[in-house]
């Protein structure tokens, strides 16, 4: 199964990128112009901090534009609180419907943070076990030794288990088994009873192209984006994935909602969320930069706790700082947004990405305001 998380959010796609570029060196050809790749755009840099909203919202239109991609929608939370969300170009270029707040958007990776909160309640309910082999939930993966149910959450299952980081979604994507053992429901059935439904998250729905989905739901469909070549210039199916790993549509508005629900331990004891947000720690004492779900990065002003996706057609961020109670979520319908080339690239530094650094200098590390009154 070759999915969001198996292609290392980019390392396939690095992989496939070297080897069309050896070709061309070796046999001369040229490539198809029209080819999805990361073609160098060359102007997409960082610029001087955004003094002010508007100034960041220019700031992404310039970047949305230089990138080529067709559309996107972002969201802000500050103290818990949606305080601003827009859509920018189109989520269907061909019928010229614009991107809006309320977009729905293939999430990708971003799915995961979901799956640990599912599992992390299964653990407060005495159900699973972090420590637990994963065999104990009908999971045989080849080992050096035993992997357990932490290590498919931190990406720490391959080699000697415990010993390093190198994600892996495929090996994410067998929480799906842990989840469905342990509740005995469907990661997807579980999710809608006990986040999307009380949270009110009424825009996000499972992949409706999976034969795994279990239910649907119009309201997703109807404001699904169309999904985009690499370039931006021809429309792109969606992979058809669901599980723990990838798959989950969503708006930037429910993904804030999400991101709320955390902060007001709504979802998780406070301990628990202190868990799922620490990075693991090696066998032999390293910090890693993954938590349970989520990638931790601890620099020397800030925590940002995030998360991105990367897969045909889509590409997401969320990065939370926790410190100052904010929250950035942006979500497009194409792959440029998270691609090696402009994006985070190496699955461990969020400070790759143009979008991310540009939040960071506006409204972390700089002197931008934003508004204090909720919006929804």
């Amino acid at each position: 199964m070759c999915h969001d998380g198996s292609r290392g959010e980019g390392s396939m796609k690095n992989l496939v990128l070297l080897l069309m570029t050896m070709a061309v060196l070796l046999i001369g050809c040229g490539e198809n112009p029209t080819a999805p790749v990361d073609e160098p755009l060359g102007n997409t840099k960082v610029g001087s901090p955004a003094q002010s909203l508007t100034e960041f919202e220019n700031v992404l239109e310039r970047v949305r534009t230089e990138l080529k991609i067709p559309g996107f929608s972002a969201a802000i939370t500050k103290h818990r609180r949606i305080v601003w969300a827009k859509g920018f170009g189109y989520a269907n270029r061909e019928k010229g419907a614009r991107a809006i707040p309320q977009t729905v958007y293939h999430l990708a990776s971003l799915t995961k943070p979901f799956a640990a909160v599912l599992v992390l309640q299964l653990v407060e309910q005495g159900k699973v076990n972090l420590d637990d082999p994963i065999s104990n939930y009908g999971v045989d993966i080849g080992s050096q030794g035993i992997i357990r149910v932490r290590h498919l959450l931190s990406h720490t299952s391959e080699g000697i288990p415990g010993s390093y980081y190198q994600y892996n979604g495929d090996r994410f994507s067998k929480l799906d088994s842990v989840i469905s053992r342990a509740s005995g429901k469907m990661f997807g059935a579980l999710l809608k009873e006990v986040i999307l439904v009380p949270l009110q998250m009424d825009l996000t729905a499972p992949n409706p192209l999976s034969p795994l989905a279990g239910w649907r739901n119009d309201q997703v469909l109807e404001r699904w984006a169309q999904g985009y070549t690499s370039n931006g210039q021809n429309p792109q199916p969606y992979p058809t994935y669901f599980g723990t790993a990838a798959g989950l549509l969503s708006t930037v508005i429910d993904m804030s909602k999400f991101s709320i629900a955390l902060d007001n331990d709504l979802l998780l004891r406070p301990e628990t969320k202190e868990l799922m947000f620490a990075p693991t720690v090696s066998m032999s004492g390293v910090e890693l930069p993954y938590g349970l779900g989520w990638f931790v990065d601890n620099n020397e002003s800030v925590t940002i706790i995030w998360h991105y996706g990367y897969w045909d057609a889509a590409s997401t961020l969320i990065m939370k700082i926790p410190e100052r109670e904010l929250c950035f979520v942006i979500m497009a319908n194409s792959d440029r947004l998270s691609s090696a080339s402009y994006g985070i690239g190496t699955d461990e530094d969020v400070n790759r990405s143009v979008i991310a650094q540009e939040f960071l200098n506006a409204f972390v590390y700089g002197k931008a305001e934003l508004p204090d009154q909720a919006i929804y």
